[in-house]
């Protein structure tokens, strides 16, 4: 049997993956969200956001029950959920399989493990797939013991041992007893065969790929203060790199609202060479080169054909982003509408991209890695790009519609141009073009010193001429522009710690209501791991500590962080989970590790 489904908050959804696609499963066992072949394919599952017609994959209690317990197995992807029912307990365990490599395995591969211990437990499996934007049905064949069904070049299989007899849209009810597991297998096949996998090989293979996760984390740094949250947004991370490319996407969601009930819902499904950026340097920073150079292998081929310009976004194969549109009779998470795919930042000019991505490239060579020759010459390309229109107006980090002069921005112009002249210390560059980006460097700084701080406030402002204070210019300590004990520094991050307070930790990243949207948004979490950063790199460590530790608070119960926060509730808005939010977690708990000893 089933019940009525009210859409579970966000913080209640964990993350299954396979580092090429991502489901987001709710504490009653629901997946509601998985895009096939990849992140941003067609939803098979998308319940989310387009509501009971578009589909769900439901593997749990019969009737409404109490979630006792829910966690990650220790340094692994694999889900469990416990529930209490009548005198019995359930557990389900699922997880997708990552490691396919060198097998006769289909790409996406999910294992989901119902278990019973002390009494017997009634038991659902719901599985209603609706493909695409019209939530398509099915063509349905039963082959052996396996449910088919097929869209034109999409098909999946649902295996189970017991066998089960599943149809789609049409509960299945099973009892499951203790010692006796019942064990599920979705198969996924992109314009290739469909490969049956047999349950308990399936289960095999999920037990592999934990071996293979607790390893992965047994490299990264034992030292990290916060470890345990530090690893768990390092696996959030790696789970949503596409590992085809290498390149992470921003999010695995379209659409969730950074305003419940209003229009701030864009797709996320895509790649943000900024973003991307952040999570190299935090995975270097914890000795995990090779996923650093995955990602800027990946960049090099996905903008040669635009070289020098550096686009805000790509799809994970480096291609152009679609168009931006809205999808008719989706009826959003909370009535969040329009429900979006594409998006149409991807067209925008953000000059401050182009100091991630060669600061990222710093990064690498710093912790001994050469970069390639092409590498260094597309390097040299946007350095080039940077000194010729770091005048111009640009969307900024925060892609408004209405081009500005972000001082956020010109700082950044001036990271690009600082981090390459330090590339030329292991890598040759003509004197005449360092020259140029040395005057240029200093041109900015004077600039930006003349034009983007109002003495009044004592801190740098959002752009020029403007009151406002940004967020974003808590990357100030970490650039050397001015020293960090310079006054500008420490007002810039008081102000905006004063200014910009949404309450306690929280911090909106710029004044709300300043962008050109209506309706509201919440505290921007990135920016509140920016604050710990900046007050740990000023030798503010017990500051940034007491931060930090707020901060772990508002995490979902399994350690996830969306976009941005609601200051009152302390509900998860945006996408979820967010790739930009989890780095400046990692980045900030590294600040504290190698904070300076505080100031007498």
């Amino acid at each position: 049997m089933t019940w009525p489904r009210p859409p579970a908050p966000l913080s209640d959804y964990g993350l299954l993956g396979d580092t090429r696609t991502a489901a987001l499963v709710a504490g009653d066992g629901g997946i509601d969200w998985l895009c096939v072949p990849r992140f941003d394919g067609e939803p098979l599952f998308g319940r989310l956001v387009g509501g009971p017609e578009a589909g769900t994959f439901r593997v749990g209690p019969a009737r409404p029950a109490t979630v006792v317990d829910r966690r990650y197995r220790q340094h692994t992807a694999t889900l469990e959920t416990t529930w209490a029912v009548g005198r019995g307990r359930l557990t389900l365990a699922e997880a997708m399989v990552a490691e396919i490599s060198g097998r006769l395995l289909p790409t996406t591969l999910l294992v989901r493990r119902l278990s019973a211990e002390e009494a017997a437990v009634d038991a659902v499996v719901e599985f209603d797939p609706r493909l695409g934007v019209r939530h398509r049905r099915p063509r349905v064949q039963h082959r052996g013991r396996d449910l088919v069904c097929e869209w034109g070049a999409n098909a999946v299989s649902v295996g189970s041992t017991p066998g089960l007899t599943i149809e789609p849209g049409r509960p299945s009810s099973i009892m499951v007893r203790p010692g006796h597991p019942v064990t599920l297998v979705l198969a996924v096949a992109h314009r290739e065969p469909l490969i049956h996998v047999e349950p308990a090989m399936a289960w095999d293979l999920l037990i592999e790929d934990e071996n293979r996760w607790r390893a992965w984390t047994a490299e990264i740094d034992g030292s990290l203060p916060f470890r345990e949250q530090v690893v768990r947004s390092l696996l959030t991370l790696r789970l949503l790199t596409y590992s085809p490319s290498q390149a992470p996407v921003a999010a695995p969601t379209t659409s969730l609202p950074e305003d419940p009930g209003g229009i701030r819902n864009w797709d996320y499904r895509y790649v943000w060479p900024r973003d991307a950026s952040i999570g190299v340097s935090a995975f270097l920073s914890v000795g995990k080169p090779d996923e650093a150079h995955g990602f800027l292998a990946w960049l090099l081929h996905a903008s040669r054909l635009q070289r020098p310009r550096l686009p805000a976004l790509l799809t994970l194969h480096g291609r152009h982003v679609p168009a931006e549109r809205e999808l008719p009779g989706w009826p959003g998470y909370l009535g969040s509408v329009p429900v979006r795919i594409g998006n149409g930042a991807a067209g925008q000019h953000q000059l401050d991209g182009y100091g991630w991505v060669i600061d990222a490239a710093w990064a690498f060579a710093q912790a001994g890695q050469r970069l390639y020759g092409e590498t260094w010459r597309a390097v040299r390309g946007f350095a080039d790009l940077v000194a010729r229109c770091w005048q111009e107006p640009d969307a900024g980090i925060w892609e408004v519609r209405e081009p500005d002069q972000h001082v956020h921005s010109k700082l950044m112009g001036w990271l690009a141009l600082d981090r390459a002249l330090r590339i030329t210390d292991i890598h040759p560059l003509p004197e005449r073009q360092r020259r140029r980006w040395q005057e240029t460097r200093d041109a900015i700084a004077a600039e930006v010193r003349a034009h983007g701080f109002d003495p009044t406030a004592a801190s740098y402002v959002r752009s020029y001429g403007s009151p406002d204070l940004d967020a974003a210019l808590l990357v100030l300590p970490l650039l050397d522009l001015d020293s960090i004990d310079s006054p500008r520094v420490q007002g810039t991050i008081n102000a905006i710690r004063d200014r910009l307070s949404a309450g306690g930790p929280l911090l909106y990243r710029y004044p709300p209501g300043r962008d050109g949207f209506p309706g509201a948004e919440g505290a921007f979490l990135p920016c509140s791991f920016w604050l710990v950063q900046a007050l740990a790199r000023t030798g503010r460590r017990a500051e940034a500590v007491e931060l930090f530790q707020t901060l772990l608070d508002h995490a979902s119960p399994l350690g996830l962080y969306a976009e941005e926060l609601d200051p009152g509730t302390g509900a998860h808005l945006g996408n979820y989970p967010q790739t930009l939010t989890h780095a400046a977690l990692v980045q900030a708990a590294l600040a504290i590790r190698d904070a300076p000893e505080l100031r007498s």
